[in-house]
């Protein structure tokens, strides 16, 4: 089987950045222009691009948009958006406005019945999105780690109707380290859904070992600092997974 490959769009400021796990004081910009950086993802064959509203996670509102809408109205290409996703306002103001998916984290911690009637209403286009620390699920763009284990809330989300998680190992990210596999595969093995790995891709092997357990319903894999870093090209990534 093959797994869809996510470039990722972090956004701040206006600008593509990465942060170093997760931490607003270690970032670094790639480009003045989410829309430009999503205009080329989609001309090297992107068939989904995954974009994070990174001052909208702080901040608890959406800040980036314009950007996404941006991207979802003019390209020919899926979206997905997480970030600063607080109300059905808010996932209506994307869903409307071409977006194909909706990514919901933290307040899927704080609120989750909030987010079950969101599945309910809305269905496949409401990803949850667990970001975890030493098994333990992190909110608010990271800053804060609850006291909920990642696996657990997933078993919620999952018997509740969510058919797609993307897990983040907040140790891993934008450390080209590797991604967590083992964390993965007991997320995909608990929820018995579709997986998105998220975090430490760092080489075309390791898009294969994630390659080499889609059949445990792991999905994808979102890539970010590798191909920013040039470590590899996104059609060599998506090369790499074809079946």
């Amino acid at each position: 089987m093959s797994i869809t490959i996510y470039p990722a769009i972090d956004m701040r400021g206006g600008k593509c950045v990465r942060l170093l796990q997760g931490d607003y004081d270690k970032e670094t910009i790639y480009g003045d222009s989410p829309f430009s950086m999503a205009q080329q993802f989609a001309a090297d064959g992107a068939d989904w691009i995954h974009m994070v509203d990174l001052d909208g996670a702080k901040d608890g509102k959406r800040v980036n948009d314009r950007f996404v809408l941006e991207a979802a109205k003019q390209l020919s290409v899926n979206i997905q958006i997480g970030g600063g996703i607080r109300s059905e306002e808010d996932i209506v103001h994307y869903l409307e406005n071409g977006v194909n998916r909706v990514i919901i984290g933290s307040i899927a911690v704080s609120n989750p019945d909030f987010a079950i009637e969101m599945i309910n209403k809305y269905q496949e286009r409401i990803v949850i999105g667990i970001d975890a620390k030493d098994g333990y699920v992190a909110t608010h763009g990271w800053l804060d780690t609850s006291k909920i284990k990642a696996v657990d809330l997933g078993k919620r989300f999952a018997d509740a109707g969510a058919e797609t998680f993307i897990f983040t190992d907040i140790a891993t990210d934008g450390t080209l380290a590797g991604p967590n596999i083992a964390a993965v595969c007991e997320m995909a093995n608990v929820t018995g859904k579709n997986v998105i790995a998220s975090g430490g891709v760092s080489s075309l092997a390791d898009l294969s070992a994630l390659k080499a357990i889609s059949h445990q319903r792991v999905g994808g894999a979102i890539v970010g600092k590798a191909l920013y870093e040039k470590r590899f090209t996104l059609k060599e990534a998506l090369d790499e997974v074809r079946v």
